[in-house]
């Protein structure tokens, strides 16, 4: 059965030890079995005090990360890249010590950083993360951690949006330390069928998060749910299915993620209705 979660982007941001406590016992009286725990700087989050909650509510635990300005691992300094190194491993180390299998995120530039790449450069940006990305893995792999690579949709990046970039670019790194992690809405808007966007991904999925067609709750929207659900049965995919969407109440989370409107009529109302919707879907199966 897969588990059904809830970001807790949806509610707030940052995410820290003063409302981590509080806002999971209400996303487990919501109904979820799981939920994303953002990691949005080392430290937010201490480990005994999340390991607690979560053992209080039963939530299975997933961690993901934000790139923020000054986060990149390509096209940048050799500082930055140190710096961007040790805050994905700090994610990883938060993993380890709450029992979350997986890391997921967009780890390989700034959310809403674009540039022009030609075929050679793109050649060369994906070679340059492949080195930079791989003591992350390493770290991840000896601490039981799986990492997921998000590709983002055109407007948010320029440098993976498909799962085929993605699989080309990180190949020879693929194995039990990394993998995939697919956002419906970014295959919404960069893939041909999501459903054969999951197919491709195969093995390598390690993570899956759910939204509408319009980053609000699922269901309802233009998703071929259907579909998307079957590919999931076909590739073995039995991980969370993790709805993520955004506050429009925090400024840098809403702008780096194009939140200018509300998207249900509260932060619990579309929790609740896509929950409902994957649960009435059979999306547990």
């Amino acid at each position: 059965m897969r588990p059904i979660g809830v970001n807790t982007w949806v509610w707030t941001s940052p995410l820290a030890d003063a409302n981590l406590p509080g806002l999971l016992r209400d996303i487990r009286a919501l109904g979820f079995d799981a939920v994303e725990l953002p990691l949005e700087n080392p430290g937010d989050i201490d480990p005994d005090l999340a390991a607690a909650a979560l053992a209080e509510t039963g939530l299975a635990p997933y961690v993901v990360g934000a790139m923020a300005p000054g986060r990149d691992l390509v096209a940048t300094d050799a500082d930055c890249v140190a710096a961007t190194q040790d805050y994905l491993k700090a994610c990883v180390d938060l993993a380890a010590a709450i029992g979350a299998p997986a890391v997921c995120g967009p780890f390989y530039a700034q959310t809403g950083r674009v540039w022009r790449l030609a075929p050679e450069e793109r050649a060369a940006a994906y070679a340059e993360w492949r080195a930079n990305l791989a003591p992350v893995v390493d770290h991840a792999g000896e601490r039981g951690v799986r990492i997921g690579i998000e590709p983002l949709n055109r407007y948010e990046t320029s440098l993976v949006n498909t799962v085929d970039q993605a699989l080309e670019a990180l190949g020879p790194l693929l194995g039990p330390a990394l993998g995939l992690a697919l956002d419906t809405y970014h295959l919404n808007i960069e893939e041909r069928s999501s459903a054969d966007a999951v197919r491709r991904t195969g093995e390598h999925l390690v993570h899956v998060q759910v939204c509408g067609s319009d980053r609000g709750a699922p269901g309802g929207d233009q998703t071929d749910w259907d579909a998307l659900l079957a590919a999931l049965d076909e590739v073995g995919y039995d991980g969370p299915l993790v709805i993520e969407s955004f506050t429009p109440d925090n400024a840098a989370i809403a702008v780096a993620a194009s939140i200018w409107r509300p998207l249900a009529a509260s932060p619990d109302a579309l929790a609740t209705e896509g929950l409902a919707f994957l649960r009435q879907t059979g999306a547990q199966r």
